[in-house]
């Protein structure tokens, strides 16, 4: 069975390689990194926030046929107050801007995730930007749960090699609180965050410093509980496809 999972940044994913052994694969393109649960491949790829990195090539390279499963996974934003943060929340799709379509998550694989604690939510919304400010989220809140930049994109494009897909994400920020900084100042072409222009908005704005700090914690927070969630969730995934072949054989 080969896994691809996605987060946009390594501090998303920090947690879950402190949690087991993830080998570092060089490409020409981007690194990715992988590990086996049993018989299981597992390949993370940090795609950049927006799918910025040139993940859909690598993933050409490396998968020679199709793949069983495709996760996005990462941080997100709530867009209604009932979200809070470190919940773990599964989406039955994705809208995205400026779309009419939406990326469906397999049935199966939500289900699997809500009998182990995941909050089976309507849709995730890919936004083509950061929203970072109360107002917007409440906007928002009529079309989704929770906002995130990829998985849209992962959703769609997975769907094209992979068997089954889903999006899960951990929420770090509540519907009704603004974010410390405007991450899209904060993020470069690759989408990966400089901390020079971070450093230059709190040089901007030093009272938002608290505020920053208890944004990191409580993010760092949430991707260490993502973490143990997706260790578990893929070790249930992996052994019900054992017992499906096992039954089929």
């Amino acid at each position: 069975m080969r896994i691809l999972v996605t987060f946009a940044v390594d501090a998303e994913f920090a947690p879950w390689r402190k949690l087991r052994s993830f080998q570092k694969v060089h490409t020409g393109k981007m690194d990715y990194f992988t590990s086996e649960i049993n018989d299981a491949v597992i390949d993370v790829m940090l795609i950049g926030i927006g799918g910025k990195k040139p993940w859909l090539d690598v993933t050409r390279e490396i998968y020679k046929s199709e793949i069983q499963l495709c996760v996005s996974s990462g941080l997100a934003g709530a867009l209604r107050p009932e979200h809070v943060v470190g919940e773990i929340l599964v989406a039955e799709k994705v809208l995205a801007t400026q779309r009419d379509i939406s990326a469906m998550s397999e049935s199966s694989l939500v289900d699997c995730a809500v009998a182990l604690g995941a909050k089976k939510v309507s849709s995730f919304y890919t936004s083509d930007h950061v929203i970072f400010s109360a107002a917007e989220k409440r906007e928002l809140g009529v079309l989704a749960d929770a906002v995130e930049m990829e998985s849209f994109e992962v959703l769609l494009e997975g769907g094209m090699f992979a068997e089954k897909t889903v999006a899960i994400r951990a929420i770090s920020d509540a519907a009704a609180e603004d974010l410390p900084l405007d991450f899209n100042r904060a993020a470069d072409s690759s989408g990966e965050i400089s901390m020079t222009r971070v450093l230059a908005q709190v040089v901007g704005s030093p009272a938002s410093v608290p505020s920053l700090v208890r944004f990191a914690q409580r993010s760092k927070s949430a991707a260490k509980a993502l973490a143990g969630f997706l260790e578990r969730y893929l070790l249930a995934v992996v052994g019900a496809e054992f017992v499906k072949s096992q039954g089929t054989s």
